[in-house]
């Protein structure tokens, strides 16, 4: 897929805020820090389409953008550990989860889990709370360009292991940097798949 057109839309507080359901859409979520932002402007190939910040928890609201005026890319709040209360934490938290549940052009949703780390717990719970709402997603892995080639396949054999005492078959993975633009192919031939096949 080429990326000819990227613009932002409007940012919303709550999924019945978001924009008319007219195009396919993509979300992209993960815990605080994954490097999110990152690597939505290394997939649309905009260095600042979306605010990058070293501080977590920058992103608060449900930020849509259009690209190639048929795509909806959907940037939602980090989970997880941020500084912020943990009121405003479990708000947000039910934000995504609505948003989650109730979009009905959502396609896919891009889950960002940062390939130096274990299998965190949150990450797994926020994943089995998918499954079970048979929601559609697929797993991307960052900053693989922080370890060596053969780092990258050990965690990543250790993270499959895991995910095999739940799923069957795997959900679909993608390992990706920003540095570099790995997996930056593999994830817009998906989204280009997914297109071809919209109807709402």
């Amino acid at each position: 897929m080429k990326i000819t057109s990227a613009e932002f839309v409007k940012s919303s507080t709550s999924v019945k805020d978001c924009p008319e359901q007219v195009f396919p859409e993509y979300a992209f979520l993960g815990r605080s820090n994954v490097g999110k932002s990152s690597l939505i402007n290394m997939l649309i190939a905009r260095k600042n389409l979306a605010k990058t910040s070293g501080t977590p928890g920058k992103t608060r609201l449900l930020n849509h953008f259009l690209v190639n005026d048929t795509w909806y890319l959907c940037d939602l709040p980090g989970y997880g550990f941020a500084k912020i209360s943990k009121s405003i934490r479990e708000k947000w938290e039910q934000t995504i989860k609505n948003y989650l549940h109730h979009r009905e052009n959502l396609l896919c949703a891009f889950v960002l889990i940062d390939i130096r780390h274990e299998a965190l717990k949150n990450d797994l719970e926020f994943l089995s709370w998918m499954g079970m709402k048979g929601l559609p997603f697929a797993i991307v892995f960052t900053k693989a360009d922080k370890l060596s080639r053969a780092k990258v396949q050990l965690q990543l054999a250790k993270y499959e292991k895991k995910l095999a005492l739940q799923w069957e078959p795997l959900p679909p993975i993608y390992v990706s940097s920003s540095a570099t633009g790995e997996g930056r192919d593999d994830i817009l031939n998906l989204i280009s798949d997914c297109n071809s096949n919209f109807n709402i």
